[in-house]
């Protein structure tokens, strides 16, 4: 996925369920990656298959992105650039159904990391909440916020790592009005959506993530404000 996984899972389970994780997510990585010529995401793309003709995980995840579309006025799309990449909820998902699996295997303390984007299942060791550092987008090497809490997902849309990639699907331009946002809430493959809706949203998103049910929001902007929904602060360390 053009990204790194890290674990934090018990030791008596890295060894018998992560293997089953690991495999799943190379699969998953060889069925939606776009950087892969012969993935069912390229193919479908290039119209060269129909739908019923790839990984029925495909016509999941396409149902999870109308419906992002549909809740974000249109700001998430599978189309940010004119070409079919359905990447804004693939991770979010990939990394939800990896937690969900560990879970499954026994674990009930554990914690997925792709990329910075987080599913946190339990609590972290010694009975603490998880705490997730959140990198600011605007000052290398130091945090913006630190999120903590028990059973939450963090995602954060920026340019921190990979710049100006965010397109804004109702003008064909990259969104300029956010350095970073981070939204908390229960499941990734919601939050991580709806993170890289409201980076598109700009000016908008502070009023749209307010509107969010079980999401909270904080934000950097390109001037180095910051602002938060008004229920971020109970996962404010």
């Amino acid at each position: 996925m053009g990204t790194v996984f890290s674990f934090d899972v018990p030791a008596d389970l890295a060894a018998t369920a992560l293997p089953g994780v690991l495999r799943w997510l190379h699969w998953v990585d060889a069925t939606f990656s776009t950087y892969r010529e012969d993935s069912d995401v390229s193919r479908y793309g290039r119209g060269e298959v129909a739908l019923a003709d790839c990984a029925p995980e495909l016509g999941e995840v396409l149902a999870l992105c109308a419906g992002m579309r549909a809740v974000s006025g249109g700001y998430f799309t599978t189309r940010p650039g004119g070409a079919f990449d359905p990447s804004g909820l693939v991770k979010g998902w990939a990394i939800e159904h990896a937690a969900a699996m560990l879970r499954d295997a026994g674990s009930r303390n554990h914690s997925v990391n792709g990329g910075g984007d987080v599913q946190c299942v339990g609590e972290a060791a010694s009975g603490r909440p998880w705490r997730i550092g959140i990198a600011h987008p605007l000052r290398p090497g130091t945090l913006a916020t630190v999120v903590t809490g028990r059973d939450i997902a963090v995602a954060t849309s920026g340019t921190g790592e990979r710049g100006n990639h965010i397109i804004n699907p109702h003008t064909g331009k990259p969104a300029i009005a956010l350095a970073g946002i981070t939204l908390v809430g229960e499941h990734l493959t919601t939050i991580d959506a709806w993170a890289t809706a409201a980076f598109a949203m700009g000016d908008g998103a502070r009023e749209w993530t307010e509107s969010l049910l079980d999401c909270e929001a904080f934000a950097v902007t390109r001037g180095g404000d910051t602002w938060q929904t008004s229920g971020f602060q109970a996962f404010a360390a």
